[in-house]
């Protein structure tokens, strides 16, 4: 089959291993997956907003297109609770709606997010998730969870509170109306979380929130057998989604789409790195690119079918591998199973509380937190603790798109600053060595000649990066320090641009007339040949450049202040003159 065919179509790359016994192995899968995805799509609509009848719509039709489309195997697409929640907070930010409007700027959202993830695969242009940092994403996420779990609140105490509060309103209005707390409700949402608790204490393959639902479910029918003190989910409309099409007005696309941006580079970050950690155990290859275009696909399918944006879930995909699945027909049972459930099973929401919804909803959100990471992070750099709690608490306070925004800023401009100051590394021979390699002087204590400064430059010589390295060049060649001589081993540059070379024309021209020379050594074959096309090597002077340090030492120790060499006694280099001591 030709490439083409393979790329619109890569569930052909796997065709040829179903058989009957691997389709007996996903079917299990599925029902697994079904058991998993059932009460965690009810609750992400409930996150999201919106009737349960759309998150599960979501668990039908855009995993199915995601699992046919990318290439994971095992990754598992649909709702969210992260994605369910910035979906909210993009619409609620719109102003207030109606229950018709909301669901309906819902579906036009959906749209924008599959067409920019479509694009973003088309044109390859993959790679720019990966600079969105992993510190952005676990302080976002936590943040989230912080967000879910104050939503849920008011489900949990049973008061009615308005629509779209912010935190700390949320958390004002609930203090006022502490004494209006429904005791059934809030019994109901805490035996659903213990049960779910010790279910997963016992074992955590077991479904412990469908089985902590179903206690707290049947606790609130024992506590409320008229079904008149609690509120309830209600039932599912018993129909599959219907194909409709999104709303295409160009007001309402163009106020979304900055909300569109984020919830599109969430989804695409979240459902990358689950295929990838996956993969991992599967031994699978990933194609990045192949990804975007099935998380694309399957978002834009969606928006037809009345499904809010989806993306990987990484419950649900390891829950699969463990499962046994053997190809992505795993996670398109699930999706089938899901639907005989809708059509002959409406029902089974009817008598669903909301504070049951709530406590497994609260459990969802701590899951949400990644604990072991925040702590690393928090141990082991500055910088990366200060963009994680700047995007949790942008999270926490102010809209979640642009919160992913600063995020994502705040990761480019650490990744300048670090490119932008590359470590220039003070080396010198190592002097009980008699092939004397060079090494740093500082973790070896090796001395230095006084007329030389031997410096590793581990980074691309940049426009970013160029007066970093300049200044520190002056600062060692500094008047009086008596050093007029550098030696530049550059094995660590990459690459080096026009600002580069002109910087080093200056040094070149500035220590010629102290009376020195800047030699460079070591450079990578890619780097010469590019100095080399582009005249660089020509302008900049051959002669200033050497394949070894060796050998610019070599050109370099005659041109010393031979008076100076004469009374020098640390002489650390095997071409130095004798000491005075040795000529007699």
């Amino acid at each position: 089959m030709s490439p083409l065919m393979l790329k619109l179509f890569p569930f052909f790359r796997w065709r040829d291993q179903i058989t009957q016994e691997s389709l007996k192995a996903d079917f299990i899968a599925g029902l697994t997956g079904l058991v998993l995805v059932l009460p965690q799509a009810v609750a992400y609509a409930f996150i999201a907003g919106l009737p349960p009848e759309y998150g599960i719509y979501t668990a039908i039709v855009s995993c199915s297109v995601a699992a046919l489309f990318g290439s994971s195997w095992h990754l598992v697409s649909g709702p969210t609770a992260a994605l369910a929640i910035v979906v909210m907070s993009v619409i609620n930010g719109l102003g207030s709606h109606t229950p018709e409007q909301y669901i309906a700027l819902m579906i036009s959202l959906t749209l924008l997010t599959g067409v920019i993830q479509l694009a973003l695969g088309v044109f390859r242009l993959g790679t720019l998730v990966n600079f969105i940092s992993h510190t952005v994403v676990i302080g976002f996420t936590a943040g989230a969870a912080v967000l879910i779990a104050a939503s849920q609140l008011k489900h949990l105490l049973g008061v009615e509170l308005e629509t779209g509060l912010s935190l700390l309103q949320t958390v004002e209005q609930l203090w006022l109306r502490r004494e209006g707390v429904n005791l059934t409700a809030l019994q109901a949402g805490v035996i659903t979380i213990l049960v779910a608790l010790v279910v997963r204490r016992i074992n955590r393959r077991l479904p412990h929130l469908l089985v902590g639902m179903a206690a707290g479910s049947l606790a609130c029918f024992l506590l409320d057998s008229t079904g008149n003190q609690v509120a309830y989910v209600g039932a599912l409309p018993g129909q599959l989604p219907q194909f409709a099409l999104p709303e295409f007005s160009f007001s309402s696309l163009k106020s979304l789409a900055s909300g569109a941006l984020a919830v599109a580079l969430l989804g695409l970050i979240e459902a990358v790195s689950i295929a990838r950690a996956v993969a991992v155990r599967s031994q699978q290859q990933i194609h990045g690119n192949q990804e975007l275009i099935g998380q694309g696909l399957s978002n834009l399918a969606g928006s037809f079918f009345s499904c809010f944006a989806s993306t990987g879930s990484f419950t649900r995909s390891g829950a699969n591998y463990d499962a046994g699945a053997r190809t992505p027909l795993a996670t398109v049972f699930a999706a089938m199973l899901l639907a005989l459930v809708v059509v002959l099973a409406p029902g089974i929401t009817s008598r669903l509380p909301l504070a049951v919804m709530a406590g497994s909803i609260l459990l969802i959100a701590w899951n949400l937190i990644d604990f072991g990471s925040i702590r690393y992070i928090f141990g082991s750099s500055r910088s990366e603790a200060g963009i994680l709690l700047v995007t949790f608490f942008s999270t926490l306070l102010i809209e979640l798109e642009f919160a992913i925004y600063i995020g994502v800023l705040l990761s480019l401009a650490v990744y300048l600053r670090r490119t932008s100051q590359p470590r220039i590394i003070r080396v010198a021979p190592l002097q009980q060595s008699e092939r004397r390699h060079m090494r740093n002087i500082q973790r070896y204590r090796l001395e230095e000649c006084p007329q030389i400064r031997i410096i590793r430059v581990d980074g691309s010589l940049f426009f970013g990066a160029v007066d970093h390295v300049q200044q520190q060049i002056r600062q060692l060649t500094a008047p009086g320090s008596g050093v007029r001589h550098i030696l530049l081993i550059g094995k660590g540059i990459n690459f080096i641009d026009v600002a580069g070379v002109e910087m080093l024309h200056q040094e070149i021209n500035r220590l010629e007339r102290l009376g020195g020379k800047l030699m460079i050594s070591s450079l990578k074959g890619t780097v010469m040949d590019e100095l080399e096309r582009t005249g660089a090597l020509r302008s900049l002077g051959e002669e200033h450049f050497f394949e070894t340090p060796k050998t610019a030492l070599g050109e370099l120790i005659p041109l010393l202040d031979q008076d100076r060499c004469a009374s020098c006694t640390v002489r650390i280099f095997s071409d130095c003159p004798p000491p005075p001591t040795e000529k007699l």
